[in-house]
């Protein structure tokens, strides 16, 4: 019998295999239909958004296609002497252009970042070209040198060639307080402009700290709510949840209320003879008005994971543990903790995430030095409108979160984390 005479063959005379395949087939585009919906919203939600950010990051045309023969003509310019006159005469037609449709106020402050007082000589010339007193049939060079002697600094011409490159990495290094020089070498800013790196030190702390201290109010609470009785549980799991019933603004501006030098706090502590009146502390607007609101705002989200985890223990394991000879801790530290620490895992993992982006509440009772990594992000989002920069800092502190997953991955592993 020859093989074809051996496949199997079905009620329709197709081989078996074949329609198989066929079936198979039609399954992974079935399950791929099931799923498109929540592939597109997160392509829409989440996937785009970033390559959006990663894009305004990295782009730099903006100068390029304002000063378009201007960088035309610098090409073969070494930066080393005071630009020919082709190139003052290029970049005077390009920003009679902007003058004429309104746009050089925008090349004047994007140009000011690279150079301090740009800005200044720029509406210099905005204001000798609106009243044509350039005369273009002379000397475009010394008419422009003339009008301000920053014109004939090399250093504001070298300024413009740097914004050459159409895509730079120039706001990822200025979010780590560094830029680089006229030899294209990477250098630290000044000490005492170096305020970035001051901010992401200071949110990986007080995120740190502020896991630490829901982690020591939560594990108590999560215990007693998994070892009370049913209906006492249930109560004090209401007023667990309580604070997500209230808006988080309200709950923020409560804190300011209790924490300020007049506050209830305050009172309590003159009452109690703890503090002199003349000599009540300062708990807002600094690191600790931050701790203390961003701890209890963050809370539930410590005390939901444990209790989960905790409620599926068995109290009889350590009941066995005291049966063999074990102390209370000994039973506590060698049976009931290790069972635990998916929660812990979880709890904590969701609490440093959240705090580490956290941005109304340190806005509010933070003060200079309760300031985080967020609001820098939020100043240049709606102050000073670099949008681009906001975005370098946003992608960095995405990268960090993503990184401390991946530490927290390869420590205790992602599949030991439960939420119940």
């Amino acid at each position: 019998m020859s093989s074809e005479t051996q496949k199997i063959l079905t009620t329709d005379g197709v081989p078996l295999e074949v329609s198989l395949k066929k079936a198979e087939k039609r399954n992974k585009i079935k399950a791929f239909l099931l799923v498109a919906p929540l592939l597109l919203f997160l392509l829409i939600t989440y996937i785009f958004p970033i390559a959006e950010m990663f894009t305004r990051s990295i782009d730099d045309r903006m100068v390029t296609n304002m000063l378009p023969k201007t960088f035309k003509s610098m090409e073969k310019w070494d930066g080393k002497e005071l630009p020919s006159e082709e190139i003052f005469k290029s970049f005077y037609e390009d920003y009679k252009v902007l003058v004429e449709k309104k746009e050089h106020g925008k090349l004047g402050q994007r140009l000011n970042k690279e150079k301090n007082g740009f800005n200044s000589i720029l509406k210099r010339l905005f204001r000798k070209i609106s009243r044509n007193k350039i005369d273009e049939s002379a000397s475009i060079k010394e008419q422009i040198i003339g009008i301000h002697r920053h014109y004939s600094n090399v250093d504001y011409w070298r300024a413009i060639k740097r914004t050459a490159p159409p895509y730079t990495m120039n706001k990822y290094l200025k979010g780590m307080d560094m830029f680089l020089n006229e030899d294209g070498n990477i250098t630290q800013v000044e000490e005492d402009r170096r305020i970035h790196r001051i901010l992401w030190l200071r949110t990986l702390e007080i995120a740190l700290f502020v896991t630490i201290f829901c982690f020591l109010m939560g594990y108590p609470i999560a215990h007693l709510l998994a070892t009370l009785p049913m209906k006492y549980s249930n109560l004090l799991m209401i007023c667990v949840l309580l604070p997500f019933w209230t808006s988080l603004l309200v709950r923020t501006a409560s804190w300011m209320i209790l924490l300020q030098q007049q506050g209830l706090v305050n009172d309590f502590f003159v009452l109690i003879g703890l503090v002199s009146d003349d000599n009540r502390p300062e708990m807002m607007y600094n690191k600790v008005g931050t701790y203390v609101a961003m701890t209890q705002i963050l809370l539930p989200f410590m005390v939901l994971p444990l209790y989960s985890v905790m409620k599926t223990i068995s109290p009889s394991l350590v009941r066995a543990g005291k049966s063999l000879g074990g102390t209370p801790f000994t039973a506590f530290w060698k049976i009931y903790f290790p069972l635990t620490i998916p929660g812990i895992g979880a709890g904590c993992l969701l609490v440093f995430i959240l705090a580490i982006g956290y941005y109304i509440t340190p806005a509010l009772v933070g003060g200079a030095s309760g300031t985080l990594i967020s609001n820098q992000i939020a100043y240049h989002m709606k102050t000073t409108l670099d949008w681009s920069f906001a975005s370098a800092m946003g992608l960095m502190l995405l990268t960090g979160v993503m990184v401390v997953y991946w530490i927290y991955n390869k420590l205790v592993g992602v599949d030991n984390i439960k939420l119940g």
